[in-house]
């Protein structure tokens, strides 16, 4: 089996233990396993190497690769085109993932896709083979279990256009979400900024066990530290629970390291990484990971003394964790599932479970069919009947191939799952969901990583919940929200009484990984010169990019309010996905999207927001186009972890293209404050959060000083109230010197194109 990019592989192991080493000298101290990979990837290691401090200072790093999925590949691969390179930089891959919908099964589902879709799909193939990146087409997998299955490895750096890139940390990389403007960086062999992230120490003790999965691991750790405590911060596994934990199972931690808000999270390389890397045919790199292997962990004796290396230190004792249901609406909302019963009372939970859907980038390994599948096989031996619907997404056509060989695809649909296509389907909200009402009150149980209000199937009265793959099966089964299979009895078609055995499943098939057809297309050099991209100029789907203005160098004076948010607005608020998928590369439609799920602080009401030239009430995009046609810039307002959630830039660009210049918010997600500033528009924070409650619905807003405007500088923002009464209140940001200067050119790609 060829390895891809095996040549970048080679000489990054060839000089990775010198450049740690180089490190440990310049700074005279032992490093964290996380800091060994970032200082190893600075941009300019000779000159770059000191002691940042954590959470505030900017570095430049250079990354190994890029992984872009469809959906935002066209926005990033749109930017790259203006950049005017022959080639990309660093090995790049697209995975055609998200636009595939989940209807009826994958048979009709798929050949659908591809023809709803053959103009995405045309464009980022002849872009990828003009380009020289890989393609891997509708139907290959998703996108982040592809790159565990092929490129992730040990000590290396990606960055990619899907906030759970960070899944590939289960193979102990460095891998960041990001907007399709800094994978641009990195395509361009421009350096990547990135605040040097903080480090939270995650201790491991014990030993999973019962109905207890690394899954459960991560939706604890979000019951502590909420989907804030991870911001700009690294989240380092060690211990000795680590080594019980498969590469996949550790996949799966570091990928919903994203709902804490985390750079990302990382776990070191073990025996546990090795197999995995020899399982999926890269033996050559497990060799060189072992010449490298101490510099692929913490350095000795940090484990005893970890508050001194680390910023905060989690202990969590495997044994002590019991499976656990997170939601509705937010991933943080931890229920260990012995409580389910009191808390479902207490809240009014749908205590029916309508549908289990298993999959997405954080489940879909064969390890974890394998183990849903074993619950599956019980029901059927046991005469239970599902009470719920069972929905499969694998998240590879390796894993699938496989699967269907070994008899788990067939133990899963001998209890009437359906198998859809490798792809994210419902998990983004690409989910024809069959129901008599989609309006109506009712609970779902979902493997995913996210269950934000009405991502799954658009209804804002599904409350889903996320748990293991075995968990999701098992409530499926069971119909009830609250069922305990640790303890609680179902009742078979003959009346009697059964218990569900704890889930079992083999980590790797017994057979080796096989597949026939994996779906990829490997970039052909010879002919790139000759392949034309073509954008149909009238298309609804696809629109070339023109670059955003430069700021004109005065202060932006009396912009009209265009919504001040209530509560939390996520990317999914801001730039809703399901339907709107096929617009993300048409950047003029898809801004009719524009904040339509954000609640209105003034009515409470989506969608709603007073237009201050006509004193009407419209929807958000409406209102920005009209203060746009008469060159009016607008502001928003909004509270606590503004932008948390996916990296989709597009809820960057929508608001930069119907000209709000300002976004001021209690705090952001790190994401989204990147996407932001690399559009040109300007992200402040209220000095004092309080300050929020004096925005009122009329007002007119001047942000002043912007001449002056530096490194940890303010700003004086003034409300004008219609009173004719004025309030000035601070704003504060985060804007290094680079930053400033993508602010005065319009946005980065300009600074760096000009």
């Amino acid at each position: 089996m060829n390895i891809p990019d095996i040549d970048m592989l080679r000489a990054f192991y060839a000089s990775y233990t010198e450049r740690v080493n180089n490190a440990k000298n310049v700074l005279g101290r032992r490093l964290t396993y996380a800091e060994k990979v970032l200082y190893a990837h600075l941009y300019n290691p000779e000159q770059d190497i000191k002691n940042y401090k954590r959470g505030e200072d900017y570095a430049d790093f250079k990354p190994n690769r890029v992984a872009m999925q469809d959906a935002t590949a066209q926005m990033a691969l749109l930017q790259f085109m203006i950049a005017g390179k022959d080639k990309v930089a660093v090995p790049a891959t697209v995975h055609c993932d998200h636009l595939i919908r989940a209807d009826i099964g994958a048979e009709k589902d798929l050949p659908e896709a591809k023809k709803a879709n053959k103009e995405v799909y045309d464009f980022l193939k002849s872009v990828s083979q003009k380009y020289h990146i890989g393609f891997w087409g509708p139907g290959a997998g998703i996108i982040h279990q592809v790159v565990l299955e092929n490129y992730a490895f040990p000590g290396g750096m990606m960055v990619g256009t899907d906030s759970h890139t960070p899944n590939a940390g289960g193979l102990g990389m460095v891998a960041v979400g990001v907007g399709g403007a800094d994978a641009v960086d990195v395509l361009t062999n421009q350096p990547w900024e990135l605040k040097m992230p903080k480090l939270i120490g995650v201790h491991l003790t014990g030993k999973l066990n019962g109905w207890a999965t690394p899954k459960d691991v991560i939706l604890k750790i979000l019951g502590m530290l909420t989907v804030k405590g991870g911001t700009n911060s690294v989240l380092e596994y060690y211990g000795e629970g680590v080594k019980s934990i498969s590469a996949t199972g550790r996949a799966t931690i570091c990928n919903m390291g994203a709902e804490l808000g985390a750079t990302c999270s990382i776990f070191p390389y073990d025996k546990q990484t090795e197999e995995y890397l020899r399982k999926t045919g890269r033996n050559e790199v497990a060799d060189m990971a072992n010449k490298c292997a101490a510099e692929l962990k913490a350095d000795k004796d940090i484990e005893k003394n970890p508050i001194e290396y680390y910023d905060s230190v989690l202990e969590i004792n495997l044994s002590d964790i019991e499976p656990h249901l997170n939601g509705p609406f937010t991933p943080d909302a931890a229920t260990p599932i012995s409580e389910m019963t009191e808390k479902g009372a207490k809240e009014d939970y749908p205590m029916t479970v309508e549908v289990g859907l298993v999959g997405s980038c954080t489940n879909s390994s064969y390890q974890d069919l394998c183990r849903a599948a074993s619950i599956a096989k019980q029901a059927a031996e046991k005469g239970i009947t599902p009470k719920g619907q069972i929905i499969i997404n694998p998240g590879s056509e390796q894993i699938r191939y496989t699967a269907e060989r070994d008899g788990i695809i067939s133990d899963l649909k001998k209890i009437g799952a359906i198998i859809m296509t490798n792809a994210c389907g419902p998990c983004i909200g690409q989910w024809h969901r069959h129901t008599d009402d989609n309006n109506r009150k009712n609970a779902i149980v979902t493997s995913f990583n996210r269950n934000f209000r009405k991502r799954a199937d658009g209804n804002p009265n599904t409350y889903a919940f996320i748990g293991s793959p075995e968990m999701t099966v098992a409530l499926a089964i069971a119909g009830k929200l609250d069922f305990n299979p640790a303890k609680d009895y179902l009742v078979n078609n003959k009346g009697e009484k059964v218990k569900l055995d704890e889930p079992k499943g083999n980590i790797f098939p017994p057979k080796d990984f096989a597949v026939e057809d994996n779906g990829f297309i490997m970039p052909d050099d010879a002919n790139s010169k000759d392949v034309e991209v073509v954008i149909n100029a009238n298309s609804d789907r696809l629109q070339r990019l023109q670059p955003f203005a430069p700021w004109d160098g005065e202060d932006l004076t009396d912009m009209p309010l265009l919504i001040k948010t209530q509560g939390k607005c996520t990317t999914d608020h801001i730039s809703m996905a399901g339907p709107w998928l096929k617009y993300r590369g048409h950047l003029e439609n898809i801004s009719n999207n524009l904040l339509m799920n954000a609640v209105n602080a003034f009515n409470e009401k989506t969608n709603c927001v007073k237009n201050q030239l006509s004193g009407e009430y419209a929807e958000v995009s409406t209102a920005a186009k009209a203060y746009k046609e008469k060159g009016i810039s607008s502001i928003i307002v909004a509270e606590d972890n503004y932008g948390e959630g996916s990296s989709r830039e597009h809820a960057a660009m929508e608001p930069r293209f119907l000209n709000v210049k300002v976004v001021l918010a209690k705090s952001f997600a790190r994401i989204h404050e990147t996407n932001l500033k690399k559009q040109g528009i300007l992200a402040l924070t209220f000095k004092n959060k309080g300050d929020y409650d004096k925005v009122k619905e009329d007002d007119r807003i001047s942000v002043i000083g912007l001449k002056a405007i530096a490194p940890h500088s303010t700003l004086t923002v003034v409300l004008k109230h219609t009173d004719g009464s004025k309030e000035e209140i601070t704003a504060c940001h985060t804007y290094n010197n680079t930053q400033i200067k993508w602010f005065k050119a319009g946005s980065a790609l300009n600074a760096t194109t000009k």
